[in-house]
């Protein structure tokens, strides 16, 4: 048993576009909408038997009806306004040249600070480098100093062993004659 048609409603212009369909989807895909209308509260389903009429003779067709006659139309565009069209017009020139004014742009940003960074680590590092180098001279001095400090101390140590050594001879010798 095929579907029962509805009839629904959605506003074109100055014209509704009316369709015969069994369901709201239907209806939007005849249409050709991609968005849900009728979630939007802009189509709508037809009660009016005399509005029903001519799309349930054409179910499926999309059917635009005027909504009223050109005076009808014409009166809800409202008053046109002269005067008002006259001063945008004057204005059109003055409009149009700043519009065409493109905008200035931003300049790229500076790079003083990272300059400035890098020149003050590579003066660091240059005198980090110096103290360095000082100080291993002064290293080296004092590593010169030292071995010639060993070097002297090792002679007045074997002196003075060997002065004890004879001391210690003379003592044993001296201590042998007196206990015979």
């Amino acid at each position: 048993m095929p579907r029962k048609l509805k009839v629904f409603r959605t506003p074109t212009g100055f014209h509704d576009a009316y369709v015969a369909a069994p369901s709201r989807k239907a209806a939007l895909a005849a249409w050709g909408s991609d968005a849900d209308l009728f979630a939007r509260g802009v189509a709508e389903e037809v009660t009016d038997p005399a509005l029903m009429a001519e799309p349930l003779r054409h179910p499926g067709e999309v059917i635009r009806l005027s909504r009223g006659d050109l005076a009808t139309q014409l009166k809800a565009l409202g008053p046109r306004k002269k005067a008002a069209r006259r001063q945008e017009r004057s204005d059109e020139p003055a409009r149009a040249a700043n519009a065409r004014k493109p905008p200035t742009p931003k300049p790229p940003p500076r790079r003083d600070k990272v300059d400035a960074a890098e020149a003050a680590l590579t003066q660091a590092r240059r005198r980090h480098e110096t103290e360095a180098g000082k100080l291993e001279d002064q290293r080296d001095a004092i590593e010169r100093k030292l071995a010639a400090l060993r070097t002297r101390q090792g002679k007045e140590t074997a002196r003075l062993e060997r002065k004890r050594d004879e001391a210690r001879e003379a003592y044993r010798e001296a201590l042998e004659k007196w206990s015979e």
